[in-house]
This record gives C-alpha cells, structure tokens and sequence, in this order.
C-alpha cells in the first residue's frame, strides 16, 4: 500500500534508506553517504506532504518524493518542457530485501499517475552517473536523459537529469 509519510515512521525510513546506502556502497556506487539522505529532508518533506511510503504489514519497504519544488541545482537545465507546472521526483528507494519486486516500479506508477491526474507537464528527476541499473529503469519507463548536475556534497561524479513529458497540452 502506497500512503503519505508520518513524522513516526522517519526512524523507519532512514533505516531502510540506510541500507539502500550501504548495499550500493558494496557494488561501488557511492551515491549516498553519511549526510544525505537525512532526517531533516525527510522531516521537511513530510511537512511538505510530498514523502510516501510503500508499505506491507506496517513495515515499510519503499519511499519517494514526489515535490512540485524545483532544487537550485536543476535550473541550469535545458528541460524537454517549459518550467511551470512539474513534479520532481527524490528519494526513491526500496529495501535491498525487496528490491526486483515490483515496488520501486509501483511507487513510479503512483508517481506518473498523481501527476497525470493533477494536469502536470511532466516528471523531472535525477539519478546518479555511476548507478547503471537506475538509468536502465528510467529509460524503459521513456525518461528522457538530458544534462548532468552536481551535488558536491554527495559526490565528484555527475547526475543525470530526467525527463517525462506528459501532455502536450499541460502546462
């Protein structure tokens, strides 16, 4: 079942966002660290209204963001759409336990759905250079790659931004 986050299940969230690091750490991709992801970004996007949660028999199992905040490091980006009315999509994770399930795949649906029904333009994203299996599962999904993006305090190697045009008609 896919709900909206609550402030008391950010232990929860972490843990498993934890364990996403480090299983990515083992395969060599170091594309989150000890300062990110973090409570206060969760915190943030809960109060938001824009952190859910993928969850079965109360354990949670999956989380995404979906925000309609475009972050600063996307604005120097040639977008396939005219910047107005998007989601941004942050934060997709799935327990290594139950990743090749279908969840992560579940939780983009939810994702394309919401923004479909709310009339938006399209889902912007990025996903680290070094993490082939991401950019595997965007491209099938017909995410468009664009431009790379640094976050410096993550890592020396670029992200790529993504993007899904909708509807020709939404803006």
């Amino acid at each position: 079942m896919i709900q909206i986050a609550k402030l008391s299940q950010i232990d929860q969230i972490l843990a498993m966002t934890q364990a996403c690091g480090e299983k990515m750490n083992m395969q060599g991709i170091f594309q989150w660290n000890e300062t990110y992801p973090n409570s206060e970004a969760f915190e943030k996007d809960i109060e938001r209204g824009e952190l859910y949660v993928f969850t079965s028999e109360k354990t949670i199992l999956g989380c995404i963001v979906i925000s309609t905040k475009m972050d600063k490091e996307y604005e120097t980006v040639k977008w396939l759409t005219e910047t107005s009315n998007h989601y941004y999509i942050h934060r997709l994770a799935v327990h290594p336990d139950y990743q090749g399930k279908g969840i992560a795949r579940s939780l983009m649906d939810f994702a394309e759905n919401l923004a479909i029904q709310n009339n938006k333009a399209s889902i912007r994203l990025d996903t680290f250079s070094q993490n082939l299996r991401n950019q595997k599962f965007y491209e099938a999904r017909s995410y468009k790659r664009l431009e790379n993006i640094y976050f410096p305090n993550q890592s020396e190697f670029p992200f790529y931004c993504y993007e899904l045009p909708l509807s020709e008609t939404a803006s």
